[in-house]
């Protein structure tokens, strides 16, 4: 018998039913939140990128389009030009 006996040995602490039942519990519900935050995390990568990859098209799209001509806005009518207007319909 080469097998030393320490107090290490002799009292080694054991868990009791319901403490082994709680860290089983506890370690699925992490293995489940872990998996979920990973599925999470690549669903995000996935559709960001895509998005990244839209963006660049639009980008692109837009650099390609011709730019259009600006019109010039009329400037609205006066009081005084819209008086004469009318009295020079009437004169007729």
């Amino acid at each position: 018998m080469s097998d030393t006996i320490t107090e290490a040995a002799l009292f080694k602490p054991s868990r009791s039913k319901s403490e082994s039942k709680a860290d089983t519990t506890t370690a699925a519900a992490r293995a489940i939140l872990d998996d979920e935050v990973s599925r999470r995390e690549a669903k995000t990568a996935k559709l960001r990128a895509a998005r990244l990859a839209i963006e660049e098209i639009d980008a692109a799209a837009a650099a390609a389009a011709k730019p259009m001509k600006k019109i010039a806005a009329k400037k609205p009518a006066t009081k005084k030009a819209a008086t004469k207007k009318a009295v020079a319909a009437k004169a007729k």
